[in-house]
């Protein structure tokens, strides 16, 4: 009998999953390398050849997690109307992070730092939501400064997706709290005329 494959695609993917799982479940001490071959069914040695090290693992679950939240958020059309497609922008991020919440755990929960100082990369997540800002500012839709908007709308929309993720909320209060909060969040960046506009179109309680 052959020695068993230690560095074919099947493993890697294993490797991956799990030392994502285990990341988004618990601390990032505990995540061994031990733990992780062992989790996937795969020898130590597998995450040496495949990856150099238990860093590089990391590494990699993070680059996807970032990458994945990317094309969830560059997947959103923009249109003609900035304040709908940040609010699109919001409802493509809620969703990816429901839908991979162990990557978006993994994304928020440590391993990923957050500088709003920092440079923007071509590949950063944020991209898609300043260019919506941009188009705002540009329109004179909303005003104020571009990087204290978007802090507001995603600690806005993290605090959100956290509490939705924990089960703290249940689906029709994540829903209408959503949606509310994320348009109440809009509306304080608008201007003065956009602001009266939009609480002229609001039906009457």
């Amino acid at each position: 009998m052959g020695r068993p494959r230690t560095n074919d695609e099947e493993v890697k993917e294993r490797l991956v999953a799990c030392a994502t799982e285990l990341l988004a479940t618990g601390p990032q001490e505990s995540v061994t390398v031990r733990a992780v071959a062992a989790a996937a069914g795969a020898s130590t040695t597998a995450v040496y050849s495949l990856f150099g090290g238990k860093d590089a693992l990391i590494g990699e679950v993070r680059d996807r997690a970032v990458l994945g939240l990317f094309r969830g958020l560059s997947a959103v059309p923009a249109s003609g109307q900035p304040l709908a497609d940040i609010h699109a922008l919001a409802v493509a991020y809620r969703r990816w992070a429901v839908e991979h919440s162990h990557l978006y755990a993994v994304l928020f929960g440590g391993v990923q730092s957050f500088d709003p100082s920092g440079a923007v990369s071509a590949g950063d997540p944020v991209r898609p939501l300043l260019a919506a800002i941009d188009r705002g500012l540009a329109e004179s839709v909303i005003e104020g400064e571009r990087t204290s908007i978007a802090l507001s709308v995603w600690v806005t929309l993290h605090g959100l997706v956290t509490l939705e993720l924990a089960g703290a909320l249940d689906a029709a209060t994540a829903e209408a709290t959503f949606r509310s909060t994320i348009d109440a969040t809009l509306r304080g960046w608008t201007t003065p005329a956009v602001f009266r506009s939009l609480r002229r179109a609001e039906p009457a309680p």
